[in-house]
């Protein structure tokens, strides 16, 4: 055997504790996806309105976003196995007692209640992914973590209304309970981090000087925001671009085929590139990948915008390849924006690098849906699309920014 084979580190699928992760990631994705356009039908049937049902998701959102902030305490003080745990009962469970009833009032409550553990989830996964394996493999964990999210959005989300239609709604509230089959993995998890962390405490000092700060830590705070707020905004641009196509692909396009082509498009050139791309960053560095992946997203922002020129005739071909090229921008700067966050931090800030960035996709997410839906109501879809790509555009300038990494 080689000195370069002993040197060369094994792939990160198979890094102590990534399998255990990568299961759970998808068990409880999987149980939150499937329930993303079953929910609001749910409420329907029970009498809603379409503005009562789309609550179910927006409360979820918001209380997701309204966690995030906390996990990262959360974790110092209670530890990453309990932590996790909690967070996946209370996403899996609830789904189990929307059987109870189809008011709005109930489904709201339930709602709010897995956006705690959704907030839980999106944090505390992204930050022991990081945890599980060396920066320089950072692109590749990133990537194989992002398939984990990406395989079950692919065959759930399709899937979910034709099985409440066919089968019964119980049967994806019963799918909605998958995170609970991820908690016996959340204490290997746990054990594995703390005999890396011990590992580490048996390195010898690196002999660097800790930089003591003279105003209380408030410029370290000021400077870690500042490098947080750059990939954030960059992630914001294209998730608000994805999180308003996802939305209102099926209003803008006069064809039902070709709307279910493109969301399918969208989702599988996103995960495929979110995968793909993590290696390249590895080996060549994120930063220099940024910058296409806007141009990608503005171009395809601006093909979606001239293929629904005219609400009946929807211009097929270049609808799908506009859907195709934001799919492509909407998975790499997935990765490239979570890499380059945790790139500017330390291993015990992990848990903020992640927090931030989560909420940098929910928030992105979130806009895309009300900005866009605001004014095409107002202005029709074409205008309402070149918004949003005038926006991706905006944060062209935020690609070609760089700050130096930090060394644990």
């Amino acid at each position: 055997m080689t000195q370069n084979s002993l040197d060369t580190p094994p792939p990160v699928w198979r890094a102590p504790g990534m399998p255990a992760l990568l299961v759970l990631t998808a068990a409880g994705f999987g149980g939150f996806v499937v329930l993303i356009p079953v929910a609001p039908l749910w409420a329907i049937q029970g009498g809603a309105t379409e503005a009562g049902s789309g609550l179910v998701n927006g409360l979820l959102l918001l209380v997701t976003v309204m966690t995030q902030p906390f996990v990262p305490r959360l974790l110092d003080h209670f530890g990453t196995g309990r932590v996790l745990a909690a967070g996946l009962a209370l996403l899996g469970a609830p789904p189990l007692l929307l059987l109870l009833s189809d008011q709005l009032a109930w489904i709201l409550t339930i709602s709010a209640v897995r956006g705690v553990g959704f907030g839980i989830l999106t944090v505390t996964g992204s930050t022991v992914v990081a945890n599980l394996v060396d920066r320089a493999q950072h692109g590749a964990a990133v990537g194989i973590y992002g398939a984990a999210i990406a395989i079950p959005q692919i065959l759930l989300v399709p899937t979910a209304t034709l099985l409440a239609d066919s089968v019964g709604f119980w049967a994806v509230f019963a799918l909605g309970a998958l995170p609970l089959l991820g908690i016996s993995s959340a204490p290997r998890l746990a054990r594995i981090l703390r005999g890396q962390a011990a590992e580490r405490d048996l390195l010898p000092p690196t002999g660097s000087t800790p930089i003591v700060s003279t105003d209380g830590g408030k410029s370290q705070r000021r400077m870690l925001a500042i490098s947080l707020l750059r990939p954030m905004m960059l992630l914001s641009g294209v998730t608000l671009a994805g999180g308003a196509l996802l939305t209102f692909a099926p209003q803008m396009s006069s064809s039902p085929a070709a709307t279910a082509g493109a969301l399918a498009l969208l989702t599988l050139s996103a995960a495929v590139t979110r995968w793909a791309i993590g290696g390249l960053s590895d080996r060549y560095g994120a930063h220099r990948f940024l910058w296409p992946l806007v141009v990608i997203s503005v171009a395809g922002l601006l093909a979606i915008a001239q293929a629904v020129q005219s609400p009946d005739a929807t211009g097929i071909l270049l609808f799908l390849i506009g859907m195709t090229l934001v799919g492509i921008a909407y998975g790499g700067l997935q990765n490239l924006t979570l890499v380059i966050s945790l790139a500017a931090v330390q291993r015990k800030q992990y848990g903020t690098a992640s927090a931030v960035w989560n909420i940098g996709f929910d928030l992105g997410t979130a806009l895309g849906s009300v900005l866009v839906g605001t004014l095409a109501t107002a202005f029709g879809f074409p205008p309402a699309v070149l918004v949003a790509a005038a926006i991706s555009l905006l944060t062209l300038p935020l690609a070609f920014m760089r700050r130096p990494k930090v060394t644990d």
